[in-house]
């Protein structure tokens, strides 16, 4: 069960009848020795946390270390309450629960680093929303997470989920990954689909920088992950309509991590290019 790729990944779930996280299920109790209720324990809690963040975050607007944020995800879901989301109810949803964890990260909140603290909204805000609309329970949610988190694994095995390394392409992109993989899963996708799913994920967000204002990660990182669950659900649609990703997991892992490697050092996490250095982003932070 110590599988390194997605080559590995997928023919062992074909070759046993296995979905995606039932394989990363086991391969966490043969290498931790814990027992299958223990990890699913764990998960729960970390499902737990995921929903208070986002509940304290969609209750009261949270007060940041940097002040850049605030209410946006209120704001976000009035409108949907108010069946004005120009989006559709579910993606207007997903987007304010990812916004309103990052909001919570940067208060200092308890929040799931999923894989960072930085990306943490995408994918509660992909399972919760799916959740709510479609009326999956814990148990599948948790199945959720742990294909999640076999596709996080890949990327953080293969490649970087950091953003001082890669850019922001290897945080908020790999949470796209992990959740487009997961809501496929959610909805009876193969295996290969969840896979698809998370490469067309990944490529769709290729290239992004990592530029926070004043150093901070509240913005533009609390929009970005809003673009990462949406990006999430449109490489899962995509994927359960049959449509592979352009190449397979691997290989576009491989060139996520080339990409970031060849990004300049002002462009990774350094606040140093991109909108970080913009005179009214600036200047909202008092030239930090």
């Amino acid at each position: 069960m110590d599988f390194t790729t997605a080559a590995q990944l997928l023919a062992l779930c074909e070759g046993e009848g296995l979905t995606l996280g039932e394989a990363m299920l086991r391969r966490e109790t043969d290498l931790t020795g814990a027992g299958r209720e223990e990890i699913r324990a764990r998960l729960a809690r970390s499902l737990e946390i995921m929903e208070q963040a986002a509940a304290a975050a969609l209750a009261a607007p949270q007060k940041t270390m940097g002040g850049l944020i605030g209410g946006e995800a209120i704001a976000l879901d009035r409108r949907r309450a108010e069946g004005k989301a120009v989006c559709g109810p579910l993606l207007a949803r997903s987007a304010a629960i990812a916004m309103g964890t990052l909001e919570v990260n940067a208060s200092m909140g308890l929040i799931v680093a999923a894989p960072t603290a930085g990306s943490c909204g995408v994918l509660p805000g992909a399972l919760l929303a799916q959740a709510e609309t479609f009326g999956f329970g814990r148990e599948e949610l948790l199945d959720g997470l742990l294909t999640a988190a076999a596709v996080g694994y890949l990327i953080a095995r293969n490649a970087t989920v950091a953003g001082a390394e890669g850019g922001c392409q290897a945080e908020v992109g790999t949470a796209s990954a992990m959740a487009a993989a997961a809501i496929a899963g959610l909805h009876g996708g193969s295996p290969e689909q969840c896979l698809w799913a998370a490469g067309t994920a990944l490529v769709n967000l290729m290239g992004l920088v990592c530029d926070p204002i004043g150093g901070l990660v509240e913005s533009p990182c609390q929009g970005r992950n809003a673009i990462g669950v949406a990006g999430a659900l449109v490489a899962a649609e995509t994927a359960l309509a049959g449509i592979p990703s352009p190449a397979p997991l691997d290989e576009v892992i491989a060139a996520m991590y080339a990409v970031g490697r060849a990004l300049p050092g002002e462009l990774r996490e350094t606040a140093l290019g991109g909108i970080a250095t913009a005179p009214s982003a600036c200047a909202r932070c008092h030239g930090c």
